[in-house]
């Protein structure tokens, strides 16, 4: 090959080497942690305030990596590559998402305690607490199953920073030696005694008048306590709702005896024909006050009355400490001096007057309910909290290597191609 070629081949070299270093941009910057979106939809922004425009919208349960960390916002980089800026409280750890996926499929095993509606926009969330991300959203008059009803206090969802702190070393003190001495110190005395009349001398005027007075020391207020419902979506996702936001759907025909309280479960029982109509037979439970230790302290069953043609009370029991779960089953029953069979029927967990939690079971038979027998209760389900945030595990960044001048570059991928 001629000198000439040789020439052109190595300008063709370098001016592809130059076009295709320069053709690379800046290395992306490498993830310090990951987050998981908690919102239903969360917008990322190029830059911290709201008026800042939208980069991306990102949905519930995407991975985000976590670039920069300025107060309580991030910079994070979305599956597909967009970066921006978002609020750290709108992210969920990956303990998180698992406990959410955990809480749904204990939440499908779970009975239902009745069909419920909203007649607004219903926020579901992932932990009883207004503050804590809302992952879904529930349109007016969707349907949905209430599982469980707790009280909790009224505060803001237990948030850890997604990114620990950095600790700080401390600064080491130099160690002062200490002077030996020849001569011992003397022996500490013992304290005095207390005055006889410590407690009189302890008394200020202020207490002195208030006894005089008659007041009592003021008592430290209650914390305020909301409840919160957990339900079941039609599509499996499980979630806690603010339970004054919920509607039982029973029917209205049948609701407008609640007197006031509020239905706290509900179930069909069976079927009455009426002609060429077909009745169900209805049981609730409602409770007058909904800040009590048990779920409700009223169950009642409802049959249509053929000579009425209305619902009429079939069987009720009041001022009782009830507990969910109402479990819907076969009982065991002997009619008259028959042998025993097996009956439609319910059973109930409720508190005794020694404290003794029973299972009592009842057979439908007809228009008439009759208590069946009772065993043990067993022991009270806990609430199925997803876990509280956790810290994310963070990735030590290694320190970036100087980048390459284009001299330097175009050197190195010459020795690679001619050897030398």
């Amino acid at each position: 090959m001629s000198s000439g070629s040789i020439t052109r081949v190595s300008i063709a070299l370098i001016l592809l080497l130059i076009f295709s270093g320069c053709a690379k941009g800046p290395p992306a910057a490498r993830p310090i942690g990951e987050a998981f979106v908690g919102p239903a939809t969360l917008k990322i922004r190029s830059d911290i305030p709201l008026q800042s425009p939208v980069v991306t919208t990102v949905k519930h349960g995407d991975r985000l990596e976590i670039l920069q960390t300025k107060r309580r916002f991030l910079r994070v980089r979305t599956p597909h590559g967009a970066e921006g800026w978002t609020d750290e409280r709108q992210l969920l750890a990956a303990s998180d998402m698992a406990a959410l996926r955990e809480l749904a499929a204990r939440a499908a095993k779970m009975p239902s305690q009745g069909v419920a509606t909203t007649y607004a926009t219903l926020n579901i969330h992932t932990q009883p607490a207004v503050s804590s991300p809302s992952f879904l959203q529930l349109k007016e008059n969707e349907r949905f199953d209430v599982l469980q009803s707790v009280l909790f206090p009224r505060s803001d969802a237990p948030r850890v920073p997604l990114i620990p702190p950095t600790p700080k070393k401390a600064k080491a003190l130099p160690k002062k030696e200490k002077k030996s001495s020849k001569i011992p110190p003397p022996p500490m005395p013992k304290p005095p005694p207390l005055p006889a009349d410590w407690l009189e001398l302890s008394k200020s005027e202020r207490d002195e008048a208030a006894a005089e007075a008659g007041e009592t020391p003021p008592v430290k207020a209650a914390p305020r306590l909301d409840g919160w419902s957990l339900i079941r979506a039609a599509g499996g996702q499980s979630g806690w709702v603010l339970t004054r936001l919920v509607s039982m759907a029973i029917p209205d025909e049948v609701a407008q005896y609640a007197e006031g309280k509020r239905i706290v479960s509900y179930f069909p029982l069976g079927e009455i024909e009426d002609g060429d109509q077909k009745k169900k037979i209805w049981l609730w439970a409602t409770t007058a006050d909904s800040k009590q230790p048990w779920d409700f302290d009223s169950f009642r069953v409802f049959i249509w009355s053929l000579r009425h043609h209305r619902y009429e009370t079939s069987y009720i029991e009041r001022k009782i400490k009830g507990y969910s779960p109402i479990l819907r089953k076969q009982v065991d029953y002997t009619l008259g001096k028959g042998q025993p069979a097996k009956y439609e029927g319910f059973s109930i967990c409720m508190e005794k007057n020694d404290g003794q939690r029973v299972r009592r079971e009842y057979a439908v038979l007809g228009g008439a309910i009759r208590f069946a027998g009772e065993q043990p209760c067993e022991a009270p389900q806990a609430p199925a909290f997803a876990q509280s945030p956790a810290p994310i595990a963070v990735t030590e960044a290694a320190p970036e290597a100087p980048h390459e001048t284009l001299s330097q570059k175009l050197k190195k991928r010459w020795h690679a191609l001619t050897g030398k």
